[in-house]
């Protein structure tokens, strides 16, 4: 999402390092690139302003170490300047309410588009991973297949959902799930309410009559980052008539300048408190203002991919079930195709580490597709079960029945086979899981990626309530 502005942040950055000291002179231009940046990106002008007067001010005001370069120095103030601009005043703002008594409320409100159904069904499975007891309620009455579509990612992800019943309306049902939320075991309720093409006085309504009524404690405005300054306008509407305590900002993966992110906290003064990073259901995650800041400016989020890797580890059942090498068959490495698939995308996980951004795109690029890691899945799946636990047994003839079965050429099957064999002689000579894992990621696009799978141990890393 951000691509060419860590481009050209990056650039603004290098030519600050061959600087033997900070003068009014480079930080001006470096600030005018800055600038220019931030506008191409669609940061609202008033925002723009205040945000380079400050990184102006503490700039000229510091002296260089003797360990540091202006370049440094500039990336110091300007990833603490990006982090304020993310942050809302109140702080307390920021972290999700619980209702003293169950179950707590989450009002979903925003236009049609913005992926406000999907989200829900997003959060729900949140809180469900963290213990809760999440249930959905179809209360968007308007949209054709509104309610269908929630139904389906309900049976999805597996939480009850509250559906109109006998011509109810939005607050009737919304009411009834209230009622018989904790005899449907239900802690959290999420109400998906209608949208429109646009904002209009029907819909404001009765959304607000749906707040009067029931007060959720909290009220989120789902907006589409792909829709710039227009997400901010959106933004401000909604508060200006409802008491909006955070923002989920969807496809923040998609092809856009990305600018709604660093205007919508300051113009309004409400948190964004998820993200949407990818059309997947565990493509949702909290948002952070010094990982974000820390992402655009190419610094890597290493915080958040710990943190994937460790639900990912916490779900798998591999480590518990090898001892030895010899315990590891076909089983063990489809599982763990599966497991580095719930990561996310190779862009994803590579975009979350630090480094030059140039480098990270010849990294994507080598990184083996996601095309290639289905087919090996295809391969694997193409199998018995005896097949995967005996490899042993994968003749010619079994070989070509898998290769029909999971449309792949048999070539592909035996290099697969291959990269298994090599990786159980690592771990006879002692290199076990990890050693294994490096060895997949070393085979480039025939394999999993550098590093492999990420292991560890350590809980969900829980809500946003920093």
């Amino acid at each position: 999402m951000f691509d060419h502005l860590t481009d050209r942040i990056q650039k603004v950055f290098k030519n600050l390092r061959g600087q033997g000291k900070i003068t009014e002179a480079n930080v001006e231009e470096a600030l005018q690139e800055v600038r220019l940046a931030l506008l191409e990106a669609d940061v609202n002008l008033e925002t723009v302003k205040l945000f380079l007067e400050k990184v102006k001010v503490k700039a000229l005001g510091q002296d260089v170490a003797l360990s540091l370069t202006p370049g440094q120095v500039m990336i110091k103030i300007v990833h603490e300047e990006l982090i304020q601009l993310l942050t809302p005043k109140d702080k307390n703002a920021t972290k999700f309410k619980f209702a003293p008594a169950p179950p707590t409320l989450i009002l979903l409100a925003g236009i049609q588009g913005t992926g406000k159904t999907t989200t829900a069904a997003k959060l729900a499975l949140w809180f469900k991973k963290d213990g809760r007891k999440p249930g959905l309620v179809a209360a968007d009455l308007v949209r054709p297949a509104a309610i269908d579509q929630l139904a389906t990612l309900a049976q999805e992800i597996q939480v009850p959902i509250f559906k109109p019943e006998n011509g109810e309306k939005a607050l009737d049902v919304c009411v009834r799930a209230v009622k018989t939320a904790l005899q449907n075991d239900c802690n959290i309720l999420i109400l998906d309410t209608a949208g429109r093409l646009q904002i209009d006085e029907t819909m404001m309504n009765e959304i607000s009559e749906i707040q009067k009524k029931l007060k959720p404690t909290n009220i989120m405005l789902v907006v589409d980052a792909m829709t710039g300054q227009n997400a901010v306008n959106v933004a401000t509407a909604f508060h200006s008539k409802l008491p909006l305590t955070g923002l989920v900002l969807t496809k923040a993966d998609g092809d856009s300048r990305g600018g709604a992110i660093f205007s919508i906290t300051s113009v309004t003064g409400v948190p964004i408190q998820f993200v949407g990073v990818s059309e997947k259901m565990e493509g949702l995650e909290a948002f952070y203002p010094d990982r974000m800041a820390s992402r655009i400016l190419g610094m890597g989020d290493m915080l958040t991919l710990i943190e994937k890797a460790e639900e990912v580890a916490r779900q798998s059942t591999m480590a518990q079930k090898l001892t030895k090498a010899s315990d590891f068959n076909l089983d063990n490495m489809l599982e763990q195709i599966q497991q580095l698939s719930k990561m996310g995308s190779m862009d994803e996980i590579i975009s979350m580490l630090p480094g030059d951004h140039a480098q990270k795109k010849q990294m994507m690029a080598q990184a083996p597709d996601a095309k290639k890691i289905k087919r090996m899945e295809a391969i694997l799946l193409s199998m018995t079960k005896k097949e995967r636990k005996f490899p042993q047994i994968l003749d010619g003839s079994r070989r070509r029945r898998i290769s029909l079965g999971s449309g792949t050429r048999p070539d592909e099957v035996n290099t697969l086979l291959k990269q298994y064999d090599m990786m159980k002689k690592v771990m006879k000579k002692g290199g076990m899981m990890q050693k294994a894992s490096n060895l997949m990621g070393g085979m480039g696009k025939g394999g999993l990626p550098p590093g492999g799978f990420p292991g560890g141990h350590g809980g969900f890393p829980g809500l946003p309530t920093r």
